[in-house]
C-alpha cells in the first residue's frame, strides 16, 4: 500500500502532462497554435512555449525524483513495520538526512528536518520563477504588440483611403502581437504553477511524514546507533 500511495506522484505528472498535451493538440489541430505563433512578428510567443516545454521537462524531472525519494521511505517505514528496526536509506536525501541524524549528539532533529525540507524545495524552486518569467513574457509581448500598433499612426499624412486601409492592416497585426503574446503567457505560467504545485504539496507530504517518523522511533534504538557509529570511529 505504502509503495502505491508514494508512486502515485509520477503517475499523476504523466496524467497531467498527457492532459496538457492533449490540449495542445486540440488547439493545434483547430489551427490556434499555428495562428497564434505566425502572426507574433516579435516571435516572443515562441519564445514562451520554448521556455514552457524546458521547464515542464525540469517539472517532470523533479517529480522523478521525489517519486524515488517517497519510494525509499516508504520501504523503510515498511521494514520497520515488520520489525526489521535496522534498516535504514543509504541514497539520495533520505541517506543523507539519517546518516547526519545519526551522527547528532541530541535528539533534536528540528533543524535537520527543516534543512532537509529545504533541500527539496530547492529542487523545483525555479519553477515559481520560470512561472513569473513567462508571465512578464506576456506583459512584455503586450506592450511591444501596442507599439507596432501604434507605429504606423506616426506616418499619416492625408486620410486617403488606401493609406487608410494600410494603416489599419498594420495596426491589426501590432494587436495580434499583443494579444497572442499575453494569452501565451497567461496560459503557460498558469499551467506550470499548477504542475509545481502538485510537486510541492508532495514534498510536503513527505517532509510531515518524515517528522511523525523520526518523533515515533524508539528511543533506545537511536541511542544504539549513535552507539554503534561512536565505536566505529
Amino acid at each position: 500500500m505504502p509503495n502505491r500511495i508514494d508512486t502515485s506522484l509520477i503517475y499523476r505528472a504523466l496524467i497531467l502532462t498527457g492532459l496538457v498535451a492533449f490540449g495542445f493538440y486540440l488547439a493545434a489541430d483547430r489551427g490556434l497554435v499555428s495562428l497564434a505563433l505566425n502572426s507574433d512578428r516579435s516571435y516572443i510567443s515562441w519564445v514562451i512555449l520554448g521556455v514552457y516545454v524546458l521547464a515542464s521537462c525540469h517539472w517532470l524531472w523533479s517529480s522523478l525524483h521525489l517519486t524515488r525519494e517517497r519510494r525509499r521511505f516508504s520501504e523503510l517505514e515498511e521494514a520497520r513495520i515488520q520489525g526489521d528496526q535496522t534498516a535504514s536509506v543509504e541514497d539520495g536525501l533520505l541517506g543523507e538526512f539519517f546518516a547526519r541524524l545519526e551522527s547528532k549528539s541530541d535528539d533534536n532533529a528540528d533543524a535537520l528536518l527543516s534543512a532537509f525540507g529545504d533541500e527539496l524545495a530547492n529542487r523545483h524552486a525555479i519553477g515559481h520563477f520560470v512561472g513569473d518569467v513567462l508571465l512578464k513574457l506576456g506583459l512584455l509581448g503586450t506592450v511591444v504588440g501596442f507599439i507596432l500598433m501604434l507605429l504606423p499612426v506616426g506616418e499619416i499624412e492625408d486620410f486617403d483611403p488606401s493609406v487608410m486601409q494600410r494603416l489599419l492592416s498594420s495596426m491589426s497585426g501590432g494587436m495580434a502581437v499583443a494579444l497572442y503574446t499575453t494569452i501565451a503567457g497567461l496560459v503557460t505560467s498558469t499551467l506550470l504553477k499548477l504542475q509545481y504545485h502538485v510537486v510541492e504539496t508532495s514534498s510536503a507530504d513527505l517532509v510531515t511524514r518524515l517528522q511523525v517518523f523520526v518523533d515515533t522511533q524508539p528511543q533506545d534504538h537511536r541511542d544504539g546507533a549513535k552507539g554503534i557509529n561512536a565505536d566505529a570511529s
